[in-house]
């Protein structure tokens, strides 16, 4: 079955059916076996496209960048200090400018407000490549990668454990409660996501035949799952944070007794990176020599094992936002 989204925004699975989201991962693997083989067709040649940046990034920079070159468009990058979003110029104003100039625009950064701005005044599609709220495009990355190595998504468990409030912990389960995923989020109490988006969550998973729960029992929320997911425990911005994350996280960092936890040989690990396995990086060692922690959200043992699935999923991001470009454009 396929489906017209032309002239759709994507920002958030909430405005996409079951139907729809598995039509773009669908798309998603054709568009990677045509790469892979070399028949990949120009569909966006012509297009212009603005990539919007108030928070760096290195895959969803690169794979917007990737997946416009391959299909033809002409990416531009426009960073933090390259134009006046908000400051000089309303963000409605900006949008009606850019919409003028531009086939599409792709937003990361901070408040999902100017997201929505964006697509309510550009009159292109617009697309959400990470904000406060949600990160759809991960999400359809990562469910790729499970596609890929389990051949399924209905009926997969899956657990995120960590700060179960945040954007990509939204979208995930989101996503989950649609593709009828059993899904766990495993976090303290004080990092629950909210009951609101809960309520709505569990709404759509009585129609896909999904599981919603949210523990802070880290044996039971991880008992049984095909899928182990983590994030950092303090996101971009958040960095007077890491005291009281530490404290509260530290108990949930994913490792191989989380793993052996699960009861599942076959587990698979996924993390949207960058990780705090290690003291490789600035910040990895500035902890080890604050707190005393050589590894965070997960250890140097998993990320690096066979259950690691994590530059699969960090390259099917160029796949999936290929797919959500042309199916939009």
């Amino acid at each position: 079955m396929s489906f017209n989204l032309k002239g759709r925004s994507f920002l958030t699975l909430k405005d996409y059916t079951p139907q729809e989201i598995k039509y773009l991962l669908d798309l998603s693997a054709e568009l990677k076996k045509a790469k892979y083989i070399g028949t990949e067709a120009k569909n966006l040649q012509g297009k212009s496209i603005a990539l919007i940046f108030e928070k760096p990034s290195t895959r969803t920079r690169c794979a917007f960048v990737v997946a416009c070159s391959d299909q033809g468009a002409h990416a531009e990058y426009l960073g933090k200090g390259d134009i006046q979003l908000g400051k000089k110029e309303s963000v409605e104003d900006t949008a009606k400018v850019l919409g003028r100039m531009f086939d599409g625009i792709e937003f990361r950064g901070f408040k999902h407000s100017t997201v929505e701005i964006l697509a309510q005044h550009s009159g292109v599609p617009v697309w959400n490549g990470l904000t406060d709220l949600y990160h759809p495009t991960q999400v359809l990355a990562d469910f790729l990668t499970i596609k890929e190595r389990k051949g399924y998504l209905k009926g997969i468990s899956f657990a995120y454990v960590g700060d179960g409030r945040n954007n990509v912990a939204n979208s995930l389960m989101i996503g989950a409660a649609k593709m009828g995923i059993d899904f766990r989020i495993v976090s303290p109490k004080e990092l629950f996501p909210t009951e609101e988006l809960v309520a709505y969550c569990r709404s759509e998973a009585a129609v896909s035949g999904a599981s919603v729960t949210v523990t802070d029992d880290v044996k039971l929320g991880v008992s049984g799952c095909d899928v182990l997911y983590t994030d950092v425990w303090v996101s971009m911005g958040e960095e007077e944070f890491f005291d009281e994350r530490i404290r509260l996280l530290k108990d949930y960092q994913v490792n191989m007794d989380m793993i052996r936890a699960t009861g599942k040989e076959e587990c698979m690990f996924l993390h949207c990176l960058p990780a705090f396995h290690d003291t490789k990086t600035t910040v990895g060692l500035e902890i080890f020599e604050k707190y005393g922690l050589k590894e965070m959200e997960v250890s140097d043992e998993v990320f690096r094992s066979k259950h690691s699935a994590v530059f699969d999923e960090a390259e099917n991001r160029v796949h999936t936002i290929k797919a959500i470009m042309v199916a939009t454009l």
